[in-house]
This record gives C-alpha cells, structure tokens and sequence, in this order.
C-alpha cells in the first residue's frame, strides 16, 4: 500500500508539482469535463425534452443516453489522456490520489477543475435550450429512482458497483503499464455505456461527482445529491485500492 507523509513535497505542495505542467492538466481536465456534461447531460435533456421519452420505460431512450455518455467519455479521454491521463471524474481523481499515483494537490486541483468544467457545462447547456425543454431533467441532474430502490442505501450501494466498474478498468487499462494503451479509452467509455444500461433507471448512473454536480448547480436541484459524491468515491476509492494492492504494488516490486 502506497505510504504517505505530511510533508510539501509528498502532498505536492510544491513548484516542481504545481508548475505548469500540472495547470495545462488542470485545463485538460476542466475542457474534458465541460464537454462531456455538454454532451452527456445534453443527450438526457434531448430525450426528455424534446423527444418525450423516459430511459425507464424506453428502450431507445435508454440506449440513446448509455450510448452518448460512454462515446462521450471514450472521446474526451483519448483526448486529454497524454495531457492529464483523462480522469474527467473525482472518483478516478480520488482513487489516484489514496494508491499514491497522483499528489494530493494537483488532485485538488484536479477536481476544481472537473467541477468547474461541468458548471460551465451544463450552464451551456441551459443558455442554448428553452427552458420548458431543460427543466423536464432538470438540465439532466441526477436522482434517485424511489419507486425501484429499497431505500437511499440502495442507490449508494449502485453507484458503488457502477463506480467500481468504471474505476478498475481505469487501472487496469489506463494506469497499469501492462493495460490496453491507445486502446484503453475505448474499454472506459464500455465501462460506462454498459453501467448505464444498469444505471439509469435506478440512479441515472453517475459515477462522476461532477457530472452530476454540473447540472445540479445551474438547475438548483439538489434532490438526493449526496448520493453521487458517497457513491462514486467509496465505489472509486475501493476500486483503486484493490487494484493497485493486488496488481500494480505487485508488479512494480517484481
């Protein structure tokens, strides 16, 4: 397990860390998460606002968001990858953070700058949408599906798993020099289109602290919120913690 000291230099308080480097991606991350919110929060604001379906009794509605959020990711990680390694979520951020692969002030940073990008965002959004067409999903806010969860713990126990899934294949093809490379935003985005099928109609499958933050904030609907920051963040955290003691510890001492 990675070790930690309160020190400058392992908390990445300092100019070799926060240099300009780390600001570029900081940008990366904060263009990354923007877009995808646009894109992804912007399909559920279509579909239920202008098309009038609802992904939990559709199927083609369900599709045609799983499918927009995970060819969104795919895209916007292959994109910043090189520049930020792409995490366009706090949950991949705060899992890199506790294995000791990212200091924890360039993930501070890493963070503002997802949350950031998503409020721009969704405020986008909202500038080029009627009002009557966004408020339907409340500029594609999450929340949770009462009548098909036991209970709020139900919802927080999804977005662990749907977390979970999203965050191991991070490590494993992204962050684990024996992954997929090139090819590691495709299974990401896979991981994501195949979370939503799950997702949707319980929790609307965030797995993202800030996509779901984005629209929250300029939508002013904070129903259920805390469940995808609990979510995402155990679900990430135990993901990478896992991960990384079983596979990356192991195969970078031997």
């Amino acid at each position: 397990m990675a070790q930690f000291e309160l020190s400058a230099e392992s908390l990445g308080l300092t100019a070799e860390h926060l240099g300009i480097k780390t600001w570029r991606a900081v940008i990366a991350e904060f263009i990354g998460t923007l877009l995808f919110v646009f894109v992804g929060a912007g399909a559920v604001v279509v579909v239920t606002g202008i098309l009038k379906k609802s992904p939990g009794s559709d199927p083609g509605a369900l599709v045609a968001i799983a499918l927009a959020h995970g060819l969104a990711i795919a895209t916007v990680v292959a994109a910043t990858a090189k520049i930020s390694g792409g995490h366009i979520t706090p949950a991949v951020t705060f899992a890199a953070v506790i294995t000791g692969r990212l200091k924890a002030a360039v993930g501070v940073l890493y963070v503002g700058g997802q949350l950031l990008g998503a409020a721009i965002g969704a405020w986008l959004l909202k500038l080029v949408v009627e009002e009557n067409v966004w408020s339907v999903s409340h500029l594609g806010a999450h929340s949770l599906n009462s009548t098909a969860l036991t209970s709020d713990g139900a919802g927080v126990l999804v977005e662990i798993v749907l977390t979970f899934v999203l965050v191991f294949t991070v490590f494993a093809t992204a962050m684990d020099p024996r992954g997929m490379g090139n090819l590691a935003p495709m299974a990401i985005g896979l991981a994501v289109l195949i979370d939503h099928f799950v997702g949707v109609p319980l929790t609307g499958a965030s797995m993202n602290p800030a996509r779901s933050f984005g629209p929250s904030l300029v939508a002013n609907f904070w129903t259920d919120h805390w469940v995808y920051w609990v979510g995402p963040l155990a679900g990430g955290g135990l993901a990478g913690l896992l991960y990384y003691s079983l596979y990356l510890s192991c195969g970078e001492e031997g």
